[in-house]
């Protein structure tokens, strides 16, 4: 039987410097007797991969151009994170391994999921790989941590800035975009809540909401490591927010709310713009870390678009008030790029191993049956077999 070849394609999504596949696991996967194939890291700086190619070469894994991905043999097996550019729309003649997200009804699902029935492709979404009924790999630490980072910098610019909105991440990392680790972060951090502490007279209240989950215990943890009172931080999650319905007066009265739930039906909103008007309000700053943004079941219906590292925050129309600003970047995992990707990828490792068996292995089988299924919901028209030359 002829080896499994896995083709690390560079990322495409601007700000985006994490890895699917770091150096240890390629190293892992090539004991395993897998080819890995790993294009050159962008040289676009906006894109560059957080691991040099020197370090996958000297693992063993061999260098390839980058984009190169649509042209190589239709065995290969793509491998990456984000989703990949809507245009141009081509076909999708791969089996590709990646967050496609793509289905939950978010705006233009049936445009990105068609692509591979018309080019005879299959998605492994990343995100609903389980093993009874949990995902066997995710970026939510970091992904929670990462944005109690930029909330909690928020609230002391505000306090600091008023209604100047806070710079783009490059500001504050010698223009790189994100950090290099966690220490780094950190040490800018206690300086930033320092500040706010001061000007504030207080350390700031926070609401996590999901904060037993993967994403709620990275947003708890990073407000620990700044110092902020346990008592100060409202930890909620299926209990709380089930013994009544939103939207949450004790949303309102937090300096900080993190939202970190996972969205799997419509809910009543936490917040709205009604809940805002309250005299009684102090929120001045929202992260929504499951930035579900375009789903129609959106708990947070208080904004409309998603931001990015160089453009954190979006203003909330309020009448009256403190300033409100929403965070709401959906790779926020890339504020810390190299221990976000070590930590997601070595959780991946064990599935990953199992490609060679995909057809069999459980995880495997069950990720293609569920993109047969969506893609069965698709109009006819939308899932026709398009006819390929080259790969």
């Amino acid at each position: 039987m002829a080896h499994t070849v896995l083709h690390l394609r560079s990322e495409q999504k601007p700000l985006e410097h994490r890895s699917c596949l770091t150096p240890s696991t390629a190293k892992a996967l090539i004991a395993e007797g897998y080819e890995v194939q790993v294009e050159h890291s962008p040289k676009d700086p906006s894109r560059k991969r957080i691991f040099e190619d020197s370090e996958f070469e000297t693992v063993g894994a061999k260098l390839v151009d980058d984009g190169s991905w649509p042209t190589v043999p239709k065995s290969t097996l793509i491998i990456g994170l984000k989703e990949l550019p809507e245009e141009p729309a081509f076909p999708l003649v791969h089996e590709h391994v990646q967050f496609a997200h793509c289905y939950k009804n978010q705006g233009g699902w049936q445009e990105v999921l068609a692509r591979f029935p018309r080019g005879g492709g299959t998605l492994y979404d990343l995100e609903f790989l389980e093993v009874n009924k949990r995902r066997v790999a995710a970026f939510g630490f970091h992904a929670g941590f990462a944005g109690s980072a930029i909330a909690a910098k928020t609230w002391v610019w505000q306090l600091e800035h008023g209604d100047k909105p806070l710079p783009g991440m490059d500001t504050f990392t010698n223009g790189r975009g994100y950090y290099e680790n966690e220490d780094q972060m950190l040490e800018q951090l206690r300086g930033d809540i320092a500040k706010g502490e001061k000007i504030a007279g207080r350390m700031p209240r926070v609401l996590v909401i999901g904060a037993l989950g993967r994403c709620g215990r990275g947003a708890v943890d990073l407000f620990k490591k700044l110092g902020v009172p346990d008592e100060n931080i409202l930890k909620w999650d299926l209990p709380e927010t089930s013994a009544k319905s939103g939207p949450y007066q004790e949303i309102v009265e937090s300096d900080i709310f993190v939202n970190c739930i996972y969205l799997s039906e419509k809910i009543p909103p936490f917040i709205n713009h009604e809940a805002l008007d309250s005299p009684s309000r102090k929120l001045t700053v929202v992260c929504d870390v499951s930035c579900d943004t375009t789903n129609p079941n959106n708990p947070i219906p208080i904004y409309d678009i998603n931001t990015i590292f160089t453009d954190p925050t979006v203003p909330v129309k309020l009448s009256s008030g403190p300033k409100l600003s929403v965070i709401s970047i959906d790779h926020l995992p890339s504020l810390l790029p190299r221990e976000s990707s070590e930590a997601f990828s070595n959780d991946l490792l064990p599935y990953l191993k199992q490609l060679k068996d995909r057809k069999t292995a459980d995880v495997w089988r069950q990720a293609e049956q569920l993109f047969q299924s969506k893609v069965a919901l698709l109009p006819a028209e939308m899932r026709q077999l398009e006819v390929q030359n080259g790969v």
